[in-house]
């Protein structure tokens, strides 16, 4: 009799430990965000084959020439971002300082005769059968050594010689593609990257709210001494041409600021819900390349404010993804990275559609996932996988069942 109840013991013991919840841990994938780039990617093609459809026939004698060149990169590029987010993040240790190099040395090499122009904007390189923009390589350049140089600074951050050193890191690959593929906005978007990564790592935020309020005074500062001492024929500098038409664009109606108020036009006579997809009258010819950087004025005509609405909600939901997982990344490096893409994504997001609504002089910048672009898509894939590969290293607590 004894025998058995001390037989009993242990199973009630057993029985009432496996009453209590048990948690373990659980491997994660984030395909909320893998769902809304496709979404983001179909929603692209769709409005870039309404967009360009009537001048690819003019130009090209094909309504889908560019249809068809943007669905297969996005396709391929799909496909290699959700292989690159079955790969560690942390092997990119091995090859960021070569990352870094081949983005400047590909971008000096634009001045090359392997350079390629287009539009009055030398940006290209082609190499063999391959043509891209290697200023979109330096994004994601600036994206993966910064966080690997906060890492290795660890407390040092706190110092101004560590600030001053990722500063330069950020800024000359800023230069570099400001001054070999004349393209302003991919500098801005590097150095705006640069800076957001280093206020996010620093521990006194002070300093950059200071830096920002007198930059956007010295920026004011100098746009009215251009208005009251230049104008739109004394001057030769294109960039300072373009700040003077912002000002006044219906002045230029006829010229330079032709573009920008054909788009305001576009976005006007959509009203709430638009004149239909495919109705648009100014993708007709009136918004040159309207394809590129000025595709959201088309949204806005055939959809009305109602599809720009979804689209910026669509953006909105892929930047709380990365920002979920860049909360919940297993270290500060992946934290780190993510934390690039998610500026990368917004200021590119927000200067387009900025420059749209003619909030601020025209850049050239183009809409992540949308706007006409094989170079364009397949690098933002490239975050993305990035972004899914920090994603798949977070772990869950999960509770066990109850028997």
């Amino acid at each position: 009799m004894r025998k058995a109840e001390k037989s009993a013991k242990p199973f009630k013991k057993s029985v009432q430990q496996s009453r209590i919840k048990k948690k373990t841990e659980v491997d994660y994938y984030d395909f909320s965000l893998v769902v809304v780039i496709v979404l983001l990617t179909c929603f692209g093609l769709i409005m870039l084959y309404s967009t360009s459809s009537y001048m690819a026939q003019i130009d090209h004698s094909d309504d889908m020439y560019y249809f068809k060149k943007q669905a297969v990169i996005s396709v391929a590029s799909i496909i290699g971002a959700l292989a690159i987010s079955k790969c560690d993040y942390h092997i990119l240790s091995y090859v960021k300082g070569y990352l870094y190099v081949a983005a400047m040395i590909l971008m000096i090499l634009v001045q090359s005769p392997l350079g390629r122009g287009a539009n009055g904007a030398r940006r290209w390189l082609k190499l063999g059968p391959i043509q891209f923009q290697p200023a979109e390589l330096a994004k994601i350049a600036v994206i993966v050594c910064i966080p690997y140089m906060i890492v290795a600074m660890g407390k040092q951050i706190k110092t101004l010689k560590a600030c001053m050193v990722l500063g330069l890191v950020g800024v000359s690959l800023a230069f570099v593609a400001y001054v070999f593929t004349e393209n302003l906005s991919t500098a801005i978007i590097i150095f705006g990257i640069t800076v957001g990564l280093i206020f996010v790592a620093h521990p006194d935020t002070k300093i950059f709210v200071l830096g920002f309020t007198v930059g956007v005074f010295l920026i004011l500062g100098f746009v009215f001494f251009l208005s009251k001492t230049m104008s739109v024929s004394n001057t030769g500098s294109f960039r300072l041409r373009r700040i003077l038409v912002w000002l006044h664009p219906e002045d230029f109606a006829a010229g330079d600021g032709y573009q920008t108020l054909q788009a305001l036009y576009a976005i006007g006579s959509g009203g709430f819900f638009g004149r239909g997809l495919g109705n648009s009258i100014q993708k007709l010819g009136s918004v040159p390349e309207a394809q590129n950087d000025m595709i959201f004025s088309i949204i806005c005509e055939e959809l009305g404010i109602f599809g720009g609405v979804i689209a910026l909600l669509l953006f909105a939901y892929l930047l709380y993804r990365l920002f979920f997982i860049a909360q919940n990344a297993p270290d500060l490096l992946g934290t780190l990275m993510v934390t690039g893409i998610f500026i990368h994504i917004s200021l590119q997001v927000v200067l387009n559609i900025a420059v749209v609504l003619n909030l601020i002089p025209n850049t050239g910048i183009t809409l992540p996932f949308i706007s006409y672009g094989g170079t364009s898509v397949l690098f933002l894939m490239a975050e993305m996988g990035l972004a899914l590969s920090v994603s798949r290293q977070i772990k869950f607590q999960e509770s066990g069942p109850l028997i």
